[in-house]
């Protein structure tokens, strides 16, 4: 080999050599950059103050507006910032809502819908804009939400039943249900089924008739029993949807001096009907913790806007998809345990339930 080209190769070898290190040098130099950027994203997601929006189907109820103030609370100890927005029965207001609280640059939606099926316009419009969504007590069907969080409405239907058949080994069973716009009375209606059906079977229960309250209204259930102990029907049980339905049935059993004569249990909790537990005109309720799942959808909130793991085994159908599905448990409230679980977690205090 000549001179000439023991020089070229030496100089060919320093290039190539050269054109490693830079390569090397610039590889290295894109991967702190990347790791740089990461750990700056994660840390402005851990920093900054989470908006939550919350749209309410109703704020009627007692209960919703102790889930509202609970939200609130919780929210704000947390460090996040929370806008409410009541749709009062109305399902174009709700979708009009949530369009509104989607503008405010909101991070996660929860929404209790008015309408199992309608909402999932609302969810549709927030998942556009990639924003993570919450059906909170009520499911929003065919939606596809990222976590429904509920208590075991199937279990509300059978604590229900079992009271009924507890207290009535015989007899005519009313049963008005809730509005049939929210997929918790479908799942209530499973429940009780599942203790009567076998009951019915043996003519050992007879159910009078099965109603559903539109927008749970307590007048239908007033002038569903009001009509019917006008004709001469003999009711000796009534399951009310939730408490203010309960309400109705029993200012109805009033104005015929049948005020605790007959059997009649709702859910909810509600003050007045706990008030009506003790005075002995409602024999039971269903008392379902609001505080936990408040608690529980905020901190899911965080959750879901930090990308954070949610530890949520369960999941329900809701028509089309398999979604998360975070479940409480509900309890059987009746004069026995009222002290020991309504009272002693503070839901309701001493001297209002026994005020009358």
């Amino acid at each position: 080999m000549n001179k000439g080209s023991i020089v070229k190769n030496t100089i060919i070898a320093a290039l190539f050599t050269l054109f490693l290190v830079l390569i090397f040098s610039i590889v290295n130099i894109i991967n702190k950059t990347d790791r740089s950027m990461l750990q700056s994203n994660n840390t402005n997601i851990a920093d900054k103050k989470i908006k939550i929006g919350f749209s309410l189907g109703t704020l009627k109820e007692e209960r919703w507006i102790r889930d509202r103030d609970i939200l609130m609370a919780k929210a704000r100890e947390l460090g996040a910032d929370i806008i409410v927005q009541n749709a009062n029965n109305d399902d174009q207001d709700q979708i009009k809502q949530v369009r509104y609280l989607l503008k405010q640059d909101i991070d996660v939606l929860i929404i209790a819908p008015n309408d199992l099926y309608k909402a999932a316009d609302a969810v549709e419009l927030a998942k556009r804009q990639g924003i993570p969504v919450i059906s909170y007590d009520r499911l929003v069907m065919n939606s596809n939400v990222d976590l429904y969080i509920t208590f075991d409405n199937v279990r509300v239907g059978e604590l229900m039943a079992k009271c009924i058949v507890k207290n009535m080994e015989t007899g005519n069973l009313l049963i008005i249900n809730g509005a049939k716009t929210d997929n918790n009375t479908k799942m209530i209606k499973q429940g009780y089924d599942k203790v009567l059906n076998p009951l019915v079977a043996e003519g050992k229960v007879n159910i009078i008739t099965e109603e559903w309250a539109a927008d749970w209204l307590k007048e239908h259930a007033f002038s569903v029993v009001d009509g019917l102990l006008q004709d001469g029907t003999g009711i000796d049980a009534i399951i009310a949807g939730n408490d203010s339905l309960a309400e109705g049935v029993i200012e109805a059993l009033s104005e015929h001096r049948m005020a605790g004569k007959v059997t009649v249990i709702g859910q909810d909790a509600d003050l007045t009907a706990c008030q009506r537990i003790v005075e002995g005109t409602q024999l039971m309720t269903i008392y379902k913790p609001i505080e936990k799942l408040a608690e529980a959808a905020v901190e899911m909130s965080i959750r879901l806007v930090r990308e954070e793991p949610l530890n949520v085994e369960q999941y329900i159908n809701d028509g089309t998809y398999d979604v998360k599905y975070y479940v409480l448990d509900p309890i059987a409230v009746d004069k026995g345990n009222i002290d020991e679980t309504v009272i002693r977690d503070g839901f309701h205090l001493k001297d209002e339930v026994y005020r009358n």
